[in-house]
């Protein structure tokens, strides 16, 4: 990468960094892409309320999609940068920042470069919080899959910076690499009363206290690294806390993660039946709702192979590493269940940074991985309409 491009790119993300945007909030982010976009000779479409795609097409052949997620966090920053988010309470935790980037650097390389083919920039909204979503639950990447506006494309690209592999370094794994998430609420609906009186009341905390060993119980041993994990993360009484008043409804809320999608869904039906169990049990009813889910994120093998060239000579094969299936979930996803996909972590480690990972107020990140991310993405998408 030229060093004029590469100071440019460096300076468009440190102004996204300093105005970080919500999911679905992301206006003034998706008008500096426009622009940007559209001064390159981009055509450009809105999608999903905040997002948008943008085309450059050169004859006929396949189309490749190149992913980028916008969306911040609701994270108070502490990185230390000298160009700190100047939104209150919102940081780019996630390096989204970094991924728009590298995406309107790979829409540069690509501008001059001729091939045959089509190639769609998606910058899409809210990766990281489908609950601020215009259609309940859905994220950015659903409702752009939803709309159809990629259908018929032959593959799609994306990636994401990890702030603890080193600069330098790609990271991949074929087949089922990021987890099915589901964000799940357990409403226990019991018959309040005093505590002196307990044949009269139905005490919604003691279903509780049984309710969260069994559920947990249903995941089992793991092994190292994890496959599954079911986690009660927020539990409250819905009444004022007293001593003397046992009350009548409990929350529960959690997440439920499983690297394959069968293995979710079998926890799912086994969870339905232990509060149904507990149900009947206790004489009590308890409400179980999913708010979010993202499918297991699926890579596929053909496309990584392709890839190997690209991959090679810009990172080295000494520096390509085979990764695990990680217990997080990606909304890239829902591209992966449609259409041929490789989703990658680029490494992206500053030497301040030996603990902190993704969603951290600390966490850094090295702006030269922006000098090996947009040539990925741009050359890997040449290389796919030369192949597909």
């Amino acid at each position: 990468m030229e060093e004029q491009l590469f100071d440019r790119l460096v300076s468009i993300r440190r102004q996204l960094h300093q105005y970080p945007e919500l999911s679905f909030s992301e206006h003034r982010t998706c008008a500096f892409v426009e622009t940007e976009l559209r001064e390159l000779g981009v055509s450009v479409e809105s999608v999903a309320s905040t997002g948008l795609i943008g085309t450059l097409e050169k004859g006929g052949g396949p189309t490749v999609v190149l992913r980028a997620d916008m969306d911040a966090l609701p994270v108070v920053e502490d990185s230390g940068v000298s160009f700190p988010s100047l939104t209150e309470g919102v940081m780019h935790a996630c390096g989204h920042d970094l991924h728009v980037t590298m995406l309107l650097g790979a829409a540069r390389l690509l501008r001059d470069r001729e091939f045959e083919g089509t190639v769609k920039f998606v910058f899409q909204p809210a990766e990281e919080s489908p609950l601020r979503s215009p259609e309940k639950g859905k994220s950015g990447g659903q409702l752009i899959m939803e709309s159809g506006r990629l259908a018929g494309a032959d593959a799609v690209l994306g990636l994401h910076v990890n702030p603890l592999l080193p600069t330098g370094q790609l990271e991949y794994k074929v087949g089922e690499a990021l987890a099915s998430v589901g964000n799940f609420s357990i409403r226990i609906e019991g018959k309040g009363g005093h505590p002196g009186a307990m044949r009269h009341v139905i005490d919604p905390v003691a279903v509780a206290g049984a309710l969260i060993p069994a559920a947990h119980a249903l995941v089992g041993p793991q092994p190292d690294p994890p496959t599954a994990v079911l986690a009660i993360t927020h539990v409250e009484t819905l009444a004022r806390a007293s001593f003397n008043v046992i009350p009548s409804s409990m929350l529960l809320q959690g997440s439920l993660r499983a690297v394959k999608n069968d293995d979710y869904n079998d926890i799912v039906a086994r969870l339905r039946i232990l509060l149904s169990q507990l149900e009947q049990k206790h004489k009590c009813r308890i409400d179980l709702d999913f708010s979010a889910y993202y499918p297991a994120l699926l890579n596929d093998g053909r496309i990584h192979d392709l890839l190997a060239p690209v991959q090679e000579r810009l990172f080295g094969i000494q520096n390509i590493v085979e990764g695990q299936a990680y217990l997080v979930g990606e909304d890239f996803s829902f591209y992966s269940r449609a259409i041929p996909a490789q989703f990658y972590f680029l490494g992206a480690k500053t030497k301040e940074n030996d603990a902190y990972w993704l969603h951290h107020p600390k966490v850094t990140f090295d702006e030269n991985c922006i000098r090996y991310g947009s040539p990925l993405l741009a050359e890997g998408a040449l290389r796919l309409m030369k192949s597909l």
